[in-house]
């Protein structure tokens, strides 16, 4: 479902005290007698989408200017989107718009029941409506819109070189985003590589072994204190089994513990309790015999090695040297290793990763560059086409001499859509400079011209509603009825909005309002009127000799209701 305007109310805006227009699909026609308040229509559509708040457009005497349309939209199509992305609300298809404006220059907006900037309006109008009034174009003539406009003209011979040059722009943007990111960081990269390999050299140095650490460390315990050790054994065996150097009576612990034994021995059959007490002895003594015995290897085993001690303190502080860089102990050491020599591939990695990315770069600008030829060799011949176009249209409009170009100008860098530029200018007359089109034609000429585009343009740049004001401002007769022609043409895809005062442009519309003032000059609600077919031959009547009763007049009417019908019936 295509947008359409519904219904606009305007409160206090120039002329107009009041007026609600409701509007419908297709081509409708504003009237009126000169100054009723016909441009104000204009003027409150191009308000409601985000125009200039002038605050000498309110009405003397109001304190502020107001427009408030009612808007038919697709629940879920794009517009609806933007509404709920600004807080605002569609509520059964119906989207609700408006704006103020003070006598002091206040301007506020609201967009579906919420407060928004004047901005979000102007936004939203892209994908809304074209206004062409005397001193209010818009659209067409922002150069991206015109760019926009030409690749959808040139149709699909244009669409898939654009598809394949933006997803290769869109990769370039990519790569060269890598890239950077990639080589400012490589100093920072090849620093901590220095610093990795360093360490990397230091503990393969050493060639640490896992728990090495804890061995050496006992180890350095028992050679520091390999005498004291070697005479606690050398005591503790004499105390067990007494010294065989000295041979003295002095017990020892073996002897007593055999003693002992041999006395419960003697009458241990006597009683179970001390039979038991008799093994027990039994095992001690086996017992301290086998801890005297390897009391005495030991003793044998410990001796002062001063060599070896100094090579096992040497040892330690260079694993020491390696714990307080590395890790905490020799296993973390050994960890960090082997995460240090991941992170050297990586790093390594990344050097392949750059000439990699460095030559697919250089490769989808190669892309870039061939695509970009062909989408300015496709948007040059359509422009072409295109100018001629409007050229024919500008003919049948009044505009005989005029002509539009389609201007290609290469830009600096590559850009989404290639590396054109493209303009629109008008050529006013032979002999005229090109100009930009709103600097090449007057108001009512520049609306010529954007319906002349308009019509050329229809189906391949899609606005759901148009509004031209004065678009036949300087032409008559069989110009005016081209002007009516095409502007029905164009609704056949579009709402389309006009205000004139030539009766052979409002024969055209499925819809005619005529603007009535009261005799104070003041334009009421019920100021503006839907005519019906009766009607419609009275007003064309006033437009085409002054007086709505003249029978010629009325003929005349009837007559131009009847061509303008059955032009329309022709091209359907």
């Amino acid at each position: 479902m295509r947008p359409r305007v519904e219904e606009v109310r305007i409160r206090g805006l120039g002329v107009i005290d009041e007026a609600v227009l409701e509007l419908s699909a297709g081509f409708t026609v504003v009237t009126g007698e000169t100054g009723a308040g016909k441009t104000m229509v204009v003027t409150g559509l191009g308000l409601l989408f985000g125009g200039r708040a002038d605050p000498a457009r309110v009405r003397p005497g109001a304190d502020r200017a107001t427009v408030e349309g009612t808007l038919v939209v697709d629940p879920a199509g794009r517009v609806a989107a933007q509404v709920l992305e600004s807080g605002g609300a569609v509520e059964d298809g119906e989207l609700i718009i408006s704006r103020t404006v003070s006598a002091e220059g206040r301007s506020r907006a609201w967009l579906g029941g919420r407060t928004v900037p004047v901005g979000t309006l102007t936004y939203l109008a892209d994908d809304l409506v074209a206004v062409h009034g005397q001193s209010d174009q818009q659209r067409l003539l922002q150069a991206g819109r015109q760019r926009a406009a030409l690749d959808r003209y040139a149709g699909e011979a244009l669409q898939k070189p654009l598809r394949d040059y933006a997803a290769a722009y869109r990769r370039h943007r990519e790569v060269v985003s890598l890239l950077a990111e990639l080589t400012t960081q490589a100093r920072e990269r090849e620093r901590e590589a220095d610093s990795l390999r360093f360490g990397l050299e230091e503990i393969e140095k050493a060639e640490p072994r896992a728990g090495e650490d804890v061995d050496l460390r006992a180890e350095e315990e028992r050679l520091a204190h390999a005498d004291a050790l070697r005479i606690a054994a050398t005591t503790a065996h004499a105390a067990l089994l007494g010294d065989p150097m000295n041979a003295s009576d002095a017990p020892d612990a073996v002897g007593l513990t055999g003693r002992a034994r041999s006395a419960v021995e003697a009458v241990r059959e006597h009683d179970p309790a001390l039979a038991e007490l008799a093994d027990r002895l039994a095992e001690a003594g086996y017992l301290l015999s086998d801890v005297a015995t390897e009391l005495a290897a030991y003793g044998e085993s410990v001796e002062a090695d001063p060599a070896r001690l100094a090579a096992v303190q040497e040892r330690r502080a260079l694993l020491g040297g390696l714990t307080r860089k590395y890790g905490e102990d020799v296993t973390a050491v050994l960890a960090w290793a082997e995460r240090a020599a991941a992170r050297l591939t990586e790093l390594a990695g990344d050097d392949e990763r750059i000439d990699g990315l460095t030559r697919e770069r250089d490769e989808l600008l190669a892309t870039m560059t061939e695509l970009a030829g062909e989408l300015t060799r496709i948007r040059t011949e359509a422009g072409a086409r295109f100018g001629l176009a409007v050229t024919e249209e500008l003919t049948a409009l009044a505009m005989p001499h005029a002509r539009v170009e389609v201007t290609l100008a290469r830009t600096e860098d590559f850009g989404p859509f290639g590396v054109d530029d493209v303009e629109l200018r008008l050529v006013a007359h032979p002999g005229a400079p090109a100009l930009p089109l709103h600097r090449g034609a007057s108001g009512g000429e520049l609306s010529r011209v954007m319906l002349a585009i308009e019509v050329v343009f229809a189906g391949a740049d899609p606005v759901p509603t148009f509004v031209f004001d004065e678009v036949d401002a300087g032409v008559g007769g069989k110009a005016a009825v081209e002007i009516g022609r095409r502007l029905a043409r164009l609704a056949r895809g579009a709402q389309v909005i006009v205000v004139t005062h030539l009766p052979q442009v409002a024969a055209f519309a499925d819809q005619h309002l005529v603007v009535e003032k009261a005799g104070d000059g003041r334009v009421t609600r019920s100021g503006v009127v839907t005519l019906d077919r009766p009607g419609r031959v009275r007003e064309l009547s006033r437009m085409l000799a002054g007086l709505e009763d003249s029978e010629l007049g009325r003929a005349h009417a009837e007559e131009l209701l009847a061509i303008a019908a059955s032009d329309k019936a022709n091209t359907q």
